[in-house]
């Protein structure tokens, strides 16, 4: 992976930096925070991914998004959440091929997490550039874990899990699910 340091390039909020990365295949993404001016690309992103991709992102069958999930999804509030999307050029502008987010829990203490790479994107080091800006995010705020709930068939999220440190354990309430869970302080 070569990527830039860890300094912001431009401010899009609140202690929320944006950060150009190149992936092992050489091509560059903008890592930016998501607004609710994002409400189109997002809907774009998750309506382009695979069914499987979906599949693994929601855990269920969502083909197209509700004004609501959207709305939800990019109305974040950098305070309990935060949600960065990679972002391409192309012919026709910008577009979304990565996002991630992380959510607190009521404590404050820890946050589940999910990445999810548009499926030409994947394989090249994005999911990992996504993920280490959100695991230094969550850090820096003083989040102590970090955790994902992902399908077990989900392999690509159980080598990036790994690969990064996560440890994965079944999911006590549902057999085709697994648990990835990182510790963030010391």
């Amino acid at each position: 992976m070569n990527s830039s340091p860890l300094v912001p390039v431009a401010s899009d909020g609140p202690g929320f930096p944006r950060w150009t990365e190149t992936l092992r295949d050489h091509r560059q993404v903008v890592i930016r925070p998501i607004t609710p001016l994002d409400k189109a690309a997002e809907r774009e992103f998750i309506e382009g991914l695979s069914t499987e991709a979906r599949h693994f992102r929601f855990l269920g069958a969502v083909r197209s998004p509700s004004d609501a999930m959207i709305d939800k999804l990019t109305r974040i509030d950098h305070v309990h959440d935060v949600a960065f999307a990679a972002v391409a050029a192309d012919d026709a502008g910008e577009r979304f091929v990565g996002v991630s987010r992380y959510g607190t829990d009521a404590d404050g203490r820890s946050c589940e997490c999910a990445v999810t790479i548009s499926d030409g994107w994947q394989g090249h080091g994005l999911g990992t550039i996504l993920m280490g800006h959100l695991i230094d995010v969550a850090r820096a705020r003083g989040i102590e874990t970090m955790y994902s709930m992902d399908s077990a068939e989900n392999t690509r999220m159980h080598d990036l899990a790994k690969a990064l440190g996560f440890h994965t354990r079944p999911d006590p309430d549902d057999a085709t699910q697994v648990i990835h869970h990182l510790a963030l302080q010391d």
